[in-house]
């Protein structure tokens, strides 16, 4: 039987999104302005020259951005040899679940709670309960705020206090940083997972541990992060695939993000280096009828809202050379697409997610251009190559390519 391998680029988006003005990111282009920095120069710390991605190019990356914004990605000018198109999402969110839940299959049904840009940001009754979960007499924080910026202000007073750093974003979240040996990473996570049933009926849609190490002016956050996020309010793709009796296998976020339901095996790493490792190794021996899903979140976290744009460049230049790596690794049948969940434009004001269109780029599936298609296509195309049942509310890509 058939293998699906559905690869999310974490933030990598292509512009163009319809409704970018709602959130205040009318012409933000990941992908577009990122690759114009290059070429102009602007680009050239710990790498140099044009943005360089042949493998994904080669699968119509550049014809993607160009679908998408109409904006030339100076350098990408491959003919296509996969199937390719750019996905609109209609939930009204920019944030991680959304995305990946409408990859999924499952647009948000509802509006997301979001705190305000205030400070405090919190309603006082939450504090009181972070603070009764977590032994305390208060909380730092309670404000917007980056979260590497956050521990460098208040990682000297967390340790002296012992009071867990609290903060949020622009996304439906709240966050908690603490120190792993003076605050304790189990007391940490249980913290988190005690307060998120509270945001989640509040319909926010992650709790998020922090770890951090170091002392101050060198605090370094840990790969230990934990999300606790909301559970997808219907079935997905990974459930119609476990139902159906296939292998299932998350790679990264994945399965904090779908609360691990419809996962069979969980596969973590702790750089994106080691969860290429572990999609390499699955390309060899996940089971016939397997759907691998993986996130690689570094381009979003340590580039995008850093704004990074060397940094940016850098690692989709690394993911391009290790992508030409597992494409060679897959056997005849499988079905590959890679695709983004959101953009974070790292030239863009702020430190947020930014809205726009995504690339959909797939091996496996003949060449061909897919057109502007939605978010939910890509669950329905995945279903459709493993021959599933069911295959959620979108419209396959895929019918007519065979």
């Amino acid at each position: 039987m058939a293998r699906a391998f559905l690869i999310v680029m974490d933030s990598v988006g292509c512009g163009g999104a319809p409704d970018a003005a709602d959130f205040g990111d009318a012409g933000a282009n990941t992908l577009g302005h990122i690759a114009e920095a290059c070429a102009a120069g602007r680009a050239d710390q710990g790498r140099s020259g044009p943005l360089r991605m042949p493998h994904l190019d080669a699968l119509g990356l550049g014809q993607a951005v160009r679908l998408a914004s109409g904006a030339a990605m100076p350098g990408f000018d491959a003919v296509p040899q996969g199937l390719w198109g750019a996905a609109t999402e209609v939930s009204r969110g920019k944030d991680t679940p959304s995305g990946h839940w409408e990859l999924a299959g499952v647009p948000v049904p509802w509006d997301w709670t979001f705190f305000p840009d205030t400070d405090p940001a919190f309603p006082t009754d939450l504090t009181a309960e972070i603070c009764r979960l977590a032994g305390t007499t208060g909380i730092l924080g309670n404000r917007h705020a980056s979260g590497t910026a956050v521990i460098d202000d208040l990682g000297e007073a967390h340790l002296k206090s012992g009071w867990p750093i609290c903060y949020t974003s622009a996304d439906s979240v709240l966050q908690i940083a603490a120190h792993v040996e003076a605050f304790g990473l189990d007391r940490l996570i249980e913290l988190c997972r005690a307060l998120a049933p509270r945001l989640h009926a509040m319909r926010v849609g992650r709790v998020i541990a922090r770890p951090f190490t170091g002392v101050p002016g060198d605090f370094r956050r840990t790969p230990d992060r934990r999300d606790f996020a909301i559970a997808p309010p219907a079935p997905t793709v990974l459930d119609h695939a476990a139902a159906a009796g296939r292998v299932t296998h998350a790679i990264g976020k994945i399965g904090d993000i779908f609360s691990m339901r419809g996962i069979a095996h969980l596969h973590k790493g702790a750089s994106d280096a080691d969860l290429f490792d572990r999609l390499d190794d699955l390309a060899g021996s996940a089971e016939e009828g397997a759907l691998v899903f993986a996130n690689f979140v570094e381009f979003d976290s340590l580039y995008g809202h850093r704004r990074d744009v060397a940094g940016y460049a850098a690692a989709l230049e690394w993911f391009d050379r290790r992508a030409g790596v597992f494409l060679d690794r897959l056997r005849p049948g499988d079905l590959a697409i890679f695709t983004a969940d959101h953009g974070n434009d790292p030239t863009w004001a702020g430190t947020e997610h930014t809205r726009e269109r995504v690339p959909v780029l797939c091996a496996g599936a003949g060449a061909g251009q897919i057109g502007h298609c939605a978010f939910v296509d890509v669950a329905a195309s995945v279903a459709t190559h493993l021959c599933l049942s069911e295959t959620g509310p979108g419209r396959s890509f895929l019918r007519g390519m065979d």
